[in-house]
């Protein structure tokens, strides 16, 4: 368009031209017109060859022109002969002009789609940040839930440091710069020429009025300019928002990239805050814990020798395996006060107390160290008792009363049993002490009789120890000569050289005592034959049982500080309060701790030597265990026996069942159902009665005979395994224990009650069914039949020899003679034998006349005979004459199967007690098998838990494991085991005692 636009002005140029030249007729040569004239209308002249020099203006440095190369053009005027030459180069620049602005925009806006195709694909190729979400964990993004930052912000880098974490945005800010400026150019380059080219049409020039006297199309070509510089101001609106775009979203992205970067920042600054969190905890505790290596060794070795007496305590409680290593006994007479001095050196309220009756009922050795908290812990119990409280302070003397009580047996007041008490704290001396029970001189109401002897035979067994040192406790208030323990002391200590001397309550004393002089006498030891390491006095308070330790402390230095026994240096201030007295009995110990402990560890090395060399010549195939090792093993032999008893096969199961069960019954189903109903006349009357007596057999009897056949038959079976003998692994040290168990497992195992219910309802279906389906099962029955009455006739052929004596032949052979009674019945059976082969069908019971007959028939012979006598006789002989009978019976029906099909129809056979013995053979095979099942799939299962659950009681009763292990072999091994152990703590300590030094 704009290319006719241009020619259509060039045109109206030249045509002016034609018409105002002046004497000039036909067309002017083609070299005469205008040049653009020449470029649009003659552009395949072949002597046209523009040739345009570049422009020297300031448009060259932009590449959008170096493809439009300008130069300068110089206009030089037209001669015609006739007419002066008019020159047309404002018009001509003009148009130059117009042309170059298009080619300009053209550039601006090829590179605004340019740049915005860039722009996109940058964007493209970040990446979407979003889905890698789940890498990081949820409690990141919820971590302000968690952790309030604004009380770790002073923990955190300054701003600073977060800066240079963040991208580096002066980097970002000049790219943007550079595409900013990439856009911009264009802007200012179009406007450039557009105010060129306006101010170029716009200014006047010399041929500006002939230019605008034939520019008939000017007004056209301003609306032309005016639409192209909107269309220009719109284009460079959506470059500026191209921009703002892009910088909103590269601010977005580094915004995100920022923020992510920063949470990860945070988290790993987070991670890094609860590690040295961890760290400072740790230096805490071992701050707390007294961290200097130096008490960290002391507390060890006082905690390694506590250990070593507990093991001794354990091994042997009355001391008889020469335990000689050093501890601290605290003896005295009852409410001497020695329980209050034993708190002062532990610096809290921890024993029981009452006003005048005894509290100490058993040993109580209590293990003070060093420590960052007052505490105090049982050696078989994890809590602690914190000592600074006093309701721990309660609980703890509680449990104190308690163990004593349990330690204390039935019938006794005091025990040996030892309680083990640790006792930590700041400055507590290290010491092992024990604290006995009060000596009495009476025996009071509510005690044992032997109450006093006990607990002098249990001071004398602490004391005798020669490395043991004696804490005496004087009371200063009472008569010296009141005091049962100095004599004790004395006795045990004669020389004093391990033997402290402490008076108590001597504020009482220096009141009560007229002449003080007294108590130095006391303290000096010159008033009791006792001699002592050192002499002490001290002060448990004013009597009252709720003060603090700090009130009696305190109490106790003023007391000294004002008492005239310091004054008159009756008493020396190394002599006086219990912090005084701790110390010198924590040196004391100690010193005679590394004089004996390693004499001690030689002499349990030779016990240890000596007990090994008795295993090997007493054992020397056999492990070394002990009794809680035996037991453990004992308890898997039981176990795999028990596993095994529900191995056994059910065929087994109903073969033991049945064969019992019938043992059990067919004495009442021979005599009480058998006999009187074959007693009847015909078959009818045989079934009623049979029917009968079963049923009232099956309400009443019989269910409880098969639960109790099944019971001992589990308990004979479960006895079968654990008595059975193993072979050569057998151990009979296991024998006992096993019993033991056993024993316990069959008392409380119950069979299930509602077993009879269902039991008796299967047992009266069974014995209702009379129909034998096959020739197999007649023949069986016939054969359980004959099994039976053989069975009875053999018992009743070895019933009537007893009765009658040895026939002629064992009495040829065997020299055997019979009794005048054997005689009598020999003479009694006979005659009854003769009336029951004229009479083969006779009655089971004998009339009166025939007993008269039979009677009278013995008197002619000589023989007398009493009434009962023949009844017994013909009991007997009755019983074998229908037991044979029934045998004969019994073998004629063999073939009688055909005639029971057809119900005993025209026959004379009868063979109806077949069918009883069947029913009772069939009911005693689903008994048999109804057992079983409740065996196998219950009674078992329970049984092998009973065994557990008596085991596991076994295995907490101490006392019978020692009741149900014992023997030569066991103790061995009990003391072997101690002894290693007790040899191992004390290398162990001996060795942490050299590195101390």
């Amino acid at each position: 368009m704009w290319r006719l636009r241009r020619a259509a002005v060039a045109c109206e140029v030249c045509q002016s031209l034609v018409k105002h030249s002046s004497g000039i007729k036909g067309s002017l040569p083609l070299q005469k017109l205008h040049l653009v004239s020449r470029s649009i209308y003659h552009s395949h002249h072949p002597t046209l060859k523009l040739q345009r020099p570049q422009l020297r203006t300031s448009f060259q440095q932009f590449s959008s022109l170096t493809n439009l190369p300008l130069r300068k053009l110089k206009f030089s005027p037209i001669k015609y002969g006739y007419q002066p030459r008019r020159n047309f180069w404002p018009a001509r620049l003009a148009t130059r002009l117009l042309k170059l602005r298009y080619l300009i925009l053209g550039s601006a806006v090829g590179g605004g789609y340019t740049a915005k195709k860039t722009f996109d694909q940058w964007k493209d190729m970040i990446p979407d940040l979003s889905e890698y979400k789940w890498i990081v964990p949820d409690i990141v993004w919820e971590i302000d839930e968690y952790i309030d930052f604004e009380k770790i912000r002073k923990a955190l880098p300054n701003s600073e440091d977060l800066v240079k974490l963040a991208p580096d945005f002066d980097k970002i800010v000049e790219s943007l710069n550079l595409l900013k400026d990439f856009f911009t150019s264009g802007h200012k380059l179009v406007s450039e020429v557009i105010g060129a080219s306006d101010l170029l049409l716009l200014l006047g020039s010399p041929g500006e009025t002939a230019f605008r006297a034939t520019d008939h199309g000017s007004e056209s070509d301003k609306h032309f300019r005016k639409g192209l510089l909107g269309e220009l101001i719109l284009l460079q609106q959506q470059i500026q928002e191209h921009e703002e775009e892009a910088r909103r979203a590269a601010g977005q992205y580094s915004t995100s990239y920022a923020q992510q970067k920063r949470k990860l920042k945070y988290q790993r600054i987070l991670e890094r805050l609860e590690k040295e969190n961890k760290e400072l905890r740790k230096l805490v505790l071992q701050k707390d814990d007294k961290g200097i290596h130096h008490r960290k060794l002391k507390k060890s070795l006082i905690d390694m020798y506590s250990e070593v007496l507990d093991v001794l305590s354990d091994y042997d409680a009355s001391y008889n395996t020469q335990d000689h290593l050093p501890r601290v006994v605290v003896v005295g007479d009852q409410s001497a006060g020695k329980t209050s001095v034993l708190e002062m050196i532990a610096q809290a309220r921890i024993f029981p107390r009452g006003s005048g009756e005894m509290m100490t009922r058993s040993p109580v050795k209590v293990t003070l160290s060093e420590g960052p908290h007052h505490v105090a812990l049982f050696k078989d119990s994890s809590r602690e008792f914190d000592l600074t409280k006093e309701e721990d302070l309660a609980a703890l003397r509680h449990e104190i009363e308690l163990r004593m009580r349990k330690n204390v047996k039935e019938g006794c007041t005091v025990s040996p049993e030892t309680i083990s008490l640790n006792v930590k704290g700041p400055g507590l001396q290290r010491m092992v002490l024990v604290d006995l029970p009060g000596v009495i001189n009476t025996v009071t109401s509510g005690m044992a009789p032997d109450t006093k002897e006990t607990i002098f035979s249990i001071s004398k067994a602490y004391m005798q120890n020669p490395n043991a040192i004696i804490l005496c406790i004087q009371d200063g208030s009472v008569d010296a000569e009141r005091s049962i323990v100095t004599d004790l002391v004395s006795q045990m200590d004669p020389h004093g050289r391990r033997t402290i001397f402490v008076l108590t309550k001597v504020d009482l004393a220096e009141k009560n005592v007229a002449s003080p002089s007294r108590i130095q006498q006391i303290i000096e030891g010159k008033l009791f034959p006792m001699k002592a390491l050192g002499y002490f006095a001290v002060v448990t308070g004013k009597g009252n049982s709720s003060e603090s330790i700090e009130a009696i402390r305190e109490y106790e230095e003023e007391f000294f500080q004002n008492s005239k026994l310091l004054k008159t240096s009756m008493l020396k201030a190394h002599q006086v309060t219990t912090r005084n007295l701790s110390l010198a009995v924590s040196d004391c110990f100690w010193k005679m701790v590394r004089e004996s402990v390693e004499q001690q560890a030689d002499s349990f090395k030779a016990t240890r030597f000596n007990l090994e060399t008795e295993w090997k010549n007493n054992y020397p195939r056999l492990r070394e265990l002990d009794r809680n090792e035996l037991f453990e093993k004992a308890k898997n032999e039981i176990l795999d026996e028990v596993i095994s008893l529900s191995q056994v096969t059910p065929k087994h199961w109903e073969e033991i069942l049945q064969q019992s069960l019938w043992e059990r019954v067919s004495t009442h189903v021979i005599e009480n159902i058998y006999l009187p109903a074959a007693q009847t006349m015909n078959s009818g009357t045989f079934n009623t009665t049979v029917d009968i007596k079963l049923k009232q057999w099956t309400d009443k009897q019989l269910p409880n005979k098969a639960v109790e056949v099944a019971w001992e038959t589990l308990q004979e079976e479960f006895s079968r395994f654990m008595t059975e003998p193993k072979g050569k692994e057998h151990d009979d040290i296991f024998d006992k224990l096993k019993e033991a168990v056993k024993e316990e497992s069959i008392k409380r195992h119950k069979w299930n009650d509602f077993a009879e219910d269902s039991l008796r309802v299967i047992q009266h279906n069974a014995l209702e069914d009379r129909s034998i389906s096959d020739k197999q099962q007649w023949d069986a029955a016939i054969y359980f039949m004959e099994e039976a009455l053989q069975a009875r006739l053999k018992d009743t052929e070895n019933a009537i020899e007893n009765m009658v004596g040895p026939d002629w032949k064992k009495r040829w052979l065997y020299w055997k003679n019979r009794t005048q009674e054997q005689c009598v019945h020999n003479e009694t059976k006979n005659e009854l034998e003769k009336m029951l082969k004229c009479n083969e069908e006779h009655p089971a019971y004998l009339a009166s006349d025939e007993i008269t007959t039979v009677r009278k028939n013995l008197e002619s012979r000589g023989v007398e005979v009493d009434p009962s006598l023949i009844k017994d006789t013909w009991h007997q002989v009755y019983r074998r004459h229908f037991l044979k009978t029934a045998l004969n019976h019994c073998n004629l029906c063999r073939r009688g199967f055909y005639y029971y099909q057809r119900h005993f129809v025209d026959s004379e056979l009868e063979c109806n007690d077949v069918v009883l013995f069947w029913r009772i053979q069939r009911m005693l095979a689903i008994t048999a098998n109804t057992l079983r099942q409740q065996l196998t799939n219950t009674e078992v299962r329970r049984l092998e838990k009973n065994v557990k659950e008596v085991l596991e009681d076994f295995a907490e009763d101490s006392e019978k494991k020692i009741k149900l292990l014992t023997g030569k072999r066991v103790q061995l091994a009990e003391d072997l085991k101690k002894v290693r152990e007790i040899q191992e703590k004390l290398d162990a300590f001996i060795e942490a005692l050299h590195q101390e030094k």
